[in-house]
């Protein structure tokens, strides 16, 4: 029997959404929402795994996310988007799969020693925050997620998660599917700079352009950008420009050059001021940006039905997380009230014993 394809993909609720996740995440999720070669489609708003953050942002930030979501085009008759928090079966297969995992394991992995340092957990990190790619592994299977597609900074927690697959298996029998990872096709969207030129485009570090960020502020980011003149490799304009760009552009806002090849070359002879080149950059951000803006403000003068929806995806996501749970069960031989055979052999036995 053919196995199912199924893709599983979350953000954490922090806050509004950037062109971060847009080109990192969510414009490669609706592609492969509307090709159709994934029967089933899961997409989550990790709050639950957000609460080391102000509990509060985080419950306010639930429908900042799902906005985004459908304003970029995820359509939830297509895919079951849901709230993490909301699908209990997670917790307890992360109890289950704790066992599977030690701690110096869990120390070494680079996603969780970069996280921690970035949050100044050093001195005090909160178990939960710390047993986080275990959760993770607990949203993916329950799912039997074939597929993940995340920046290449996930990979380790990718890599932990197929660990944990296989130790169960080895141990309890073939239950759990085995991930893999669907890394951005365009090596400028692995990691998009933030605005001010540092690696990581953050909403702490406040260097992004959000999804739903107005026409004048957009321009304004873009202006104010740092650059390197002469330089193209590290240059955040033309990062951008490599994540954003496409033919079409030319012929629309910079007629003079056929391609970004050749506005490249002229930039590095010299002669070609940063000024022309970023106006090129915000005019193609505001087309970008300026439909999913729209669509975003549509949504949002009915949010009840945000909410009736999100609610929809946490009922199918609990279903389907249900099952796989009482495959784990059953696997591990803790289905005592389903498991007839067991109840038929202790009938024996006590039989046994009194005669």
């Amino acid at each position: 029997m053919k196995k199912e394809k199924i893709i599983l993909t979350g953000d954490r609720p922090t806050g509004r959404l950037h062109i971060g996740h847009y080109v990192g995440s969510l414009k490669r999720r609706v592609d492969l929402q509307d090709a159709g070669d994934y029967s089933k489609m899961f997409i989550f708003i990790a709050d639950s795994q957000a609460l080391t953050d102000n509990p509060e942002k985080v419950r306010q930030n639930v429908i900042e996310v799902a906005l985004d979501y459908l304003a970029c085009g995820i359509d939830p008759t297509k895919a079951t988007i849901f709230i993490q928090s909301q699908i209990p079966e997670l917790c307890e297969l992360s109890f289950y799969y704790m066992d599977l995992v030690s701690v110096s394991r869990l120390q070494r992995n680079p996603t969780v020693k970069s996280e921690i340092q970035m949050r100044n957990f050093e001195a005090s990190i909160p178990v939960g925050f710390f047993t986080y790619p275990i959760s993770q592994a607990a949203d993916i299977t329950a799912f039997r997620a074939t597929t993940v597609p995340v920046g290449e900074d996930q990979e380790p927690m990718l890599e932990q998660a197929r660990e944990i697959v296989r130790r169960f298996n080895y141990i309890y029998g073939e239950t759990l599917v085995e991930p893999e990872i669907l890394l951005p096709d365009n090596a400028a969207c692995l990691r998009l700079p933030g605005t001010d030129g540092k690696a990581k485009m953050s909403k702490s570090l406040g260097n992004c352009i959000y999804l739903s960020e107005e026409p004048e502020e957009i321009q304004k980011k873009i202006m104010s950008m740092y650059t390197d003149p002469g330089k193209i490799e590290g240059n955040t304009v033309f990062t951008y420009l490599d994540a954003f760009c496409r033919p079409e552009h030319f012929e629309r806002y910079l007629p003079d050059y056929p391609n970004l090849e050749e506005l490249k070359a002229h930039y590095q002879r010299g002669g070609l001021g940063d000024v022309k080149v970023k106006r090129f950059l915000n005019a193609i951000m505001q087309e970008t940006l300026e439909p999913i803006r729209n669509r975003r403000k549509e949504f949002s003068k009915d949010i009840p039905a945000i909410y009736k929806m999100l609610q929809e995806g946490c009922e199918v996501a609990r279903a389907a997380a249900a099952e796989t749970l009482a495959d784990v069960k059953k696997a591990m031989k803790i289905n005592y009230f389903d498991d007839k055979e067991l109840i038929e052999e202790q009938v024996k036995r006590f039989a046994s014993s009194q005669e």
